[in-house]
């Protein structure tokens, strides 16, 4: 059966330039865009189904294209000491940061977290997001990485959530017990050799960061991911510039994420190389950290996706924030915004079906939001409220 999305007040493909269309309506057959057509005469002897949207504007399904999905507990009070003046890694120093997190993560059951997961995503959904890139990596063994990877698989299967690409992030830190040559060590003989078996994973990444891993063992790691036949993607350069930028433009990895202080040559490099650059405005407005200068990254027609970083330290599963930040603070516009979010953040986040996502076109996926005004740009300009009054997920009609 097709459902007719149609009286429609605004229409922002993405599919080109000039995308914003009016007096048009959307057909849906199964699980895709059959078509975008000007006249629903055709189908109204039909057994379609129509659904009138009352004016509203629509867009494509956001993609959250760095989301730190699976973790227990949480680290509120640690914004008090950054105000103190203590540092990232001398907070983990003091039983804080990642390492708390892990452990409180190790110390809940496969249901606790896989309920975790399910609130959490609906939360996205509810936010307008169709689909989310999910990271491990609050494990930090081969055991608890596996059942991170387990709980993530599990959601994937599950009604009325955003789908999910899955990524294996095992290098993320160490625990006490262990040093960086250590663990990566063990990841190169143990853990990732496990991952692989599992197929539970579509991509690595690596927090490749001085004082974490350096960039020669993460290049052992990603290029044995590689060999492995998983995507790769990399933290580079958040806190200094630590060389990640041009070791992700020399192994050509799929996205560099954060990459606050990458400089210019090393992003034109990584463009160069086909390198998406995945900036995360929400970490710097979090931790009270400077902005990436966008402007400069735009006048250099270099490609960026933004995307949530929702973790312990970034607290938000709303794209439509992270819109807000780049286009009420930093002057970007809502189009270059969207195509962040969208178009951009699908060329670094596929879907293991490669069916087209992140934009309103025939034989793309039928993911798509339908927002409260009849004006698209909207979708960023309400951060403490969703914008989203109803969305199509996978073809299937949703009114919140």
């Amino acid at each position: 059966m097709r459902t007719i999305f149609h009286n429609i007040g605004s229409l922002q493909t993405m599919n080109d330039n000039s995308s914003i269309t009016i007096g048009k309506s959307i057909v849906v057959k199964d699980n895709r865009i059959e078509s975008i057509v000007e006249s629903i005469e055709e189908f109204e002897s039909s057994d379609a189904k129509l659904v009138d949207v009352g004016g509203r504007a629509i867009v494509p399904g956001f993609i959250d294209a760095h989301n730190h999905l699976i973790w227990a507990g949480d680290r509120f009070n640690e914004h008090n000491l950054r105000m103190q003046g203590h540092s990232y890694s001398e907070i983990a120093g003091m039983g804080g940061g990642i390492m708390q997190t892990v452990t409180s993560t190790r110390g809940r059951s496969d249901k606790e977290l896989l309920s975790i997961g399910r609130t959490r995503l609906s939360e996205a959904l509810r936010n307008g997001t169709t689909f989310v890139e999910a990271k491990s990596g609050y494990g930090l063994s081969t055991e608890h990485e596996l059942r991170l990877l387990s709980v993530v698989n599990q959601l994937k299967s599950e009604k009325n959530l955003p789908s999910i690409h899955s990524t294996w992030m095992g290098a993320h830190a160490v625990t006490p017990d262990q040093t960086y040559e250590s663990y990566t060590e063990e990841i190169l003989s143990e853990q990732l050799p496990a991952v692989l078996d599992s197929r539970l994973a579509e991509s690595a990444d690596v927090f490749c960061e001085p004082g974490w891993f350096s960039i020669e063992q993460s290049e052992d790691i990603l290029r044995a991911s590689r060999r492995g036949g998983l995507d790769l993607r990399m933290h580079v350069d958040e806190f200094v510039d630590g060389g990640g930028g041009e070791l992700a433009a020399e192994l050509n990895v799929m996205t560099a994420d954060h990459a606050h202080h990458t400089p210019m040559e090393v992003r034109i490099a990584m463009k160069e190389a086909g390198v998406i650059t995945g900036f995360l405005p929400g970490t710097p407005y979090f931790n009270g950290d400077q902005w990436p200068d966008f402007n400069a990254v735009q006048e250099m027609a270099i490609p960026f996706s933004m995307a949530t970083d929702f973790n312990p330290n970034c607290y938000t599963n709303s794209i439509p924030f992270i819109g807000s930040l780049a286009v009420q603070r930093n002057g970007m516009s809502p189009y270059d915004a969207l195509y962040c979010v969208t178009r951009h953040a699908a060329l670094s986040t596929p879907r293991s079906d490669r069916i087209e996502h992140g934009v309103i076109k025939e034989g793309a996926i039928a993911n798509f939001n339908i927002l409260k005004s009849r004006h698209w740009e909207s979708w960023c300009m309400s951060p403490s409220n969703s914008p989203v009054h109803s969305i199509c997920l996978e073809g299937e009609y949703i009114e919140f």
